[in-house]
């Protein structure tokens, strides 16, 4: 017996369900928005902002290079310093954890699973916390800021690459084994070949992520242009925070447009 045409037309979709999520996101915001506390703006709200709006468009531009003391370019260099040597550390450290966590390249579920735990307990900590613990560690300055991206960033990259490494195609890790070859040369020739584009661009985009990461430790004493971001803020030197500003929009659009160009040419 042939179908009916009623049978055949698509069923429109209930359209409750889609007014109660709605009515869920709405209430949702209402009991957010109840939990802050609303105090009211201050006198002086409008002469600061006043203030930093005239900073940000008339920035000291003899800040950008001082021949004896700490400039722009200094301070922008060190977050890049940072930023650099805290993805090289992250990736590194990434790329056994990956292969540990993958369920595909682990001999048990036991091992995977510790691995991807692991990877989950280091995402857990945010940079800035971690950045505090180590400047109480190491001392305040660019190195606390380097472990902090690079341990930090070890949970993001050994997520992302773990699935890299799951989704490999397993033909031809199965015909080098039944070839006769070891473990070592399958990774080589099978394995690498596969997840080294991915591994490649999900580094750029983490390296991204931690010039805007190195920006913010910067606040809180962990190197980089940060300092004196918060030196310039504290004393309300205006015309220095718009350069600084400017100096970080900057570096952080010729990072983003070359990291793209060059993601595009992986993948």
């Amino acid at each position: 017996m042939t179908p009916s045409w009623k049978s055949i037309v698509a069923k429109p979709k209930p359209k409750k369900s889609r007014w109660l999520l709605v009515i869920a996101l709405f209430l949702l915001y209402v009991w957010a928005f109840m939990g802050i506390p609303y105090s009211g703006l201050k006198d002086t709200a409008l002469q600061v902002t006043r203030s930093i709006a005239e900073g940000l468009f008339s920035p000291d531009w003899d800040y950008v290079y001082l021949p004896d003391g700490e400039d722009l370019l200094r301070g922008l260099l060190s977050t890049l310093y940072i930023s650099i040597l805290g993805t090289v550390i992250s990736t590194l450290l990434s790329i056994p954890l990956a292969f540990i966590a993958s369920v595909n390249m682990s001999s048990t579920k036991l091992i995977s699973g510790s691995g991807k735990m692991l990877l989950s307990f280091i995402r857990t900590f945010p940079e800035i916390v971690m950045a505090i613990l180590f400047i109480k560690a190491v001392g305040p300055g660019s190195f606390a800021g380097v472990l902090a991206l690079g341990l930090h960033s070890v949970g993001m990259l050994g997520k992302l690459f773990t699935d890299e490494v799951e989704q490999i195609d397993k033909g031809p890790i199965e015909a080098l084994t039944a070839a006769g070859a070891n473990r070592l040369q399958i990774l080589w020739y099978a394995v690498l070949p596969q997840v080294l584009p991915g591994f490649l661009s999900y580094t750029l985009y983490r390296f991204e992520i931690n010039v805007r990461s190195a920006t913010i430790l910067g606040v809180i004493g962990a190197g980089g242009i940060g300092t004196p971001l918060i030196f310039a803020l504290s004393t309300r030197d205006w015309d220095r925070v718009g350069i600084i500003l400017l100096g970080i929009i900057v570096m952080i659009t010729i990072i983003d447009i070359l990291s793209g160009a060059i993601r595009k040419r992986l993948i």
